[in-house]
């Protein structure tokens, strides 16, 4: 009998534990971690007497071994490269010393200040690369005066892809950090933009719906289109495809990347039969 409650109490431990894992993996949490414990490194290695040379050599190394912590090519590069760019700009070299190090928490406060805490599950501020959805209106016309939105806007580079493709079509964006949705609104004054959480606002009233998330965003987004989005509706997708749904297109970009096209209803894969 003693055993029981301790299976009853350790089901919500196990659950603590793990959404607590999947905390630590929102980017950028993972960055900053990385960064400080090589920083935190450095620094006791430089106070313990070891030699500029070595201890760059081990805190770069730590950054390193923190790097197969990211899920993405890039993430990794920023995970490695972070720490010994961070020493290389602050112009200390091998000395620690020239400059304070509460003046590292300024750039730290400033990407909290531009990429909330509240946003971090969604994708960091990644522009839509020019000429990335060219095709788009040839292969999916809409008709004049179309509403299209796009879900988290950053500084309103996908805005101006999106009008090179539909130009008489009412554009939408929606942008979280307030100082990013100023910025976008100056820059692309032929559309409206608002400061509001992609996954909290109606995507009913739009006839596309275009993302450039991050591959961990997408079941969520498919599920939100899906429930929202009216049929004959698009959902469009730079980069990263939803894996629970057959596209009814792909792009292939200049740049190498794919546009993922889904009409709406989404017509989904067969899951292979459990074994």
């Amino acid at each position: 009998m003693l055993d029981e409650p301790g299976d009853v109490l350790g089901a919500p431990r196990r659950v603590s534990l793990r959404h607590a894992f999947r905390a630590l993996n929102l980017w950028p949490f993972p960055a900053l971690l990385v960064w400080a414990s090589a920083w935190l490194l450095f620094a006791l290695l430089r106070r313990l007497g070891v030699p500029p040379w070595l201890a760059l050599l081990l805190a770069s190394a730590l950054g390193v071994a923190g790097s197969l912590w990211g899920r993405t090519p890039w993430r990794r590069g920023l995970l490695a490269a972070g720490f010994p760019l961070s020493l290389l700009c602050s112009g200390l070299g091998g000395a620690a010393g020239a400059m304070p190090a509460w003046a590292w928490l300024l750039p730290l406060a400033l990407l909290a200040f531009l990429y909330p805490v509240h946003t971090w599950r969604d994708a960091p501020m990644f522009p839509t690369p020019r000429g990335a959805l060219s095709g788009l209106a040839q292969a999916v016309p809409l008709p004049t005066q179309a509403r299209l939105l796009d879900a988290g806007c950053g500084l309103g580079d996908g805005l101006r892809e999106l009008h090179r493709e539909y130009p008489q079509a009412r554009l939408v964006g929606l942008e979280w950090s307030w100082p990013l949705r100023i910025a976008c609104a100056w820059r692309v004054p032929f559309a409206s933009v608002k400061r509001a959480d992609i996954w909290a606002a109606d995507w009913s009233s739009f006839e596309m719906v275009y993302l450039f998330q991050r591959p961990e965003s997408m079941p969520r987004a498919v599920e939100k289109a899906s429930r929202e989005l009216r049929s004959g509706a698009w959902l469009v997708s730079l980069e990263f495809g939803a894996q629970a749904l057959a596209p009814t297109q792909v792009l292939e970009c200049a740049n190498g990347r794919r546009l993922w096209l889904y009409r709406m209803p989404p017509s989904r894969l067969e899951q292979d039969p459990p074994i």
